[in-house]
């Protein structure tokens, strides 16, 4: 599995509830930009439209020796994934709070695959505390160290 971007936005912003792997449909050269790993998933989101599961906002950039083949770098993805599965999502998200948001791309053997996860939005003082914890384990590593460095 070769990893080709990560949604580090993601995980700062939500909680992951479940997560679930899916094929994408590319077009042309696409591909190609992402052996390069011209790919954003930043701002991406995804939406479940007459039971297709697509990605929303996920910008690959256009293949420079690419020419006919080249399409738009914003445009909607479809997402390849079980039918049900997909409307096992789709009662979740109607819920209050929950969407659903790709947490990163990679290639496994030739496949383009982006794991997407339904998620739930996290309040300040959660986003606070995640990072006051990360903090507080840095601070350890860091003194781990310094104490087996003196020995």
């Amino acid at each position: 599995m070769k990893l080709i971007a990560t949604n580090k936005k993601a995980y700062h912003d939500y909680f992951v509830v479940e997560s679930l792997e899916c094929g994408i449909n590319l077009i042309g050269c696409e591909v190609k930009s992402l052996r390069k790993g011209e790919v954003n998933l930043a701002d991406s989101y995804c939406r479940i439209e007459n039971g297709n599961l697509t990605l929303l906002g996920c910008h690959i950039k256009n293949y420079d020796k690419g020419s006919y083949s080249n399409v738009e770098s914003r445009r909607d993805r479809r997402l390849l994934a079980n039918k049900r599965e997909i409307m096992r999502m789709l009662g979740k998200v109607k819920e209050k709070g929950y969407s659903i948001v790709p947490l990163k791309m990679y290639f496994k053997d030739s496949l383009v695959k982006v794991e997407v996860a339904l998620v739930k939005g996290k309040r300040n003082y959660d986003k606070k505390e995640t990072i006051m914890r990360k903090d507080a384990e840095r601070d350890v590593q860091r003194s781990i160290k310094e104490y087996s460095e003196r020995r």
